[in-house]
């Protein structure tokens, strides 16, 4: 009687599974180091029920999932250390291939971040302390000058978007080989290293692209990488 209970109970899992899985969808992608190559041998890992993990030994990985909201975590391993890593989210909403590539970054950052943390929480435990007191005060002038100067300049690229006419033909191509060159990836960085022109004027040309649907930018840390694409 035990044993044609737990078969029940197994054939009601297996197919609850079934159901869970009939509306599914494909979610994969390349993965990349900051200088867009790809990397091998990344532990790629989504918070399925139960958990899905994928070992990239070609660069690439690849997950069947249902309906719902996902996070995906990537880390480099190197003697059971992590040496870069990466969080990205998704939610799944219809059956279908969605694309999501995922640059891995330093672990070093993290570290940084945890570095920040605990000075601001020494210094709330040691809020008398004239050092860490005249370090702030000191600085402080400079974290409003840099803000200031930033809202200003952000205000005035906004202004010169509205007024300003369309780019040469000439330079927005230009921009495009480029990309092309770099097998449709690249970083804004490295856009202007290439081009002589001022930041600002690289932003209106790489706003336009976008606006017309050429290029496609991702916000990556502090810069943008602009990929190509498809026509």
């Amino acid at each position: 009687m035990l044993m044609q209970k737990s078969k029940i109970l197994t054939y009601l899992f297996v197919a609850m599974s079934l159901v869970s899985f009939a509306n599914a969808a494909t979610i994969s992608g390349t993965i990349y180091d900051l200088s867009l190559k790809k990397i091998n041998n990344v532990r790629v890992e989504i918070d399925t029920t139960p958990k899905q993990l994928f070992i990239a030994q070609n660069g690439t990985y690849s997950f069947n999932v249902p309906y719902g909201a996902y996070t995906i975590k990537a880390q480099l391993m190197q003697k059971n250390a992590t040496i870069a890593s990466v969080r990205e989210y998704i939610t799944i909403k219809q059956d279908g291939s969605y694309n999501l590539d995922l640059i891995l970054f330093p672990d070093i950052e993290e570290g940084i971040e945890d570095i920040d943390i605990n000075l601001h929480e020494n210094f709330i435990e040691t809020k008398n302390n004239m050092v860490l007191t005249t370090v702030i005060f000191l600085t402080l002038p400079l974290i409003l000058a840099v803000i200031f100067y930033l809202t200003k300049n952000k205000k005035r690229v906004q202004v010169e978007i509205k007024k300003s006419e369309d780019f040469e033909d000439r330079d927005l191509n230009r921009i495009i080989s480029i990309i092309k060159q770099e097998s449709g990836r690249t970083t804004q960085k490295e856009i202007r290293k290439q081009i002589p022109l001022s930041e600002a004027k690289i932003s209106l040309m790489l706003a336009e692209l976008e606006h017309k649907g050429i290029i496609e930018k991702i916000k990556k840390g502090r810069g943008n990488i602009i990929i190509l694409k498809e026509r």
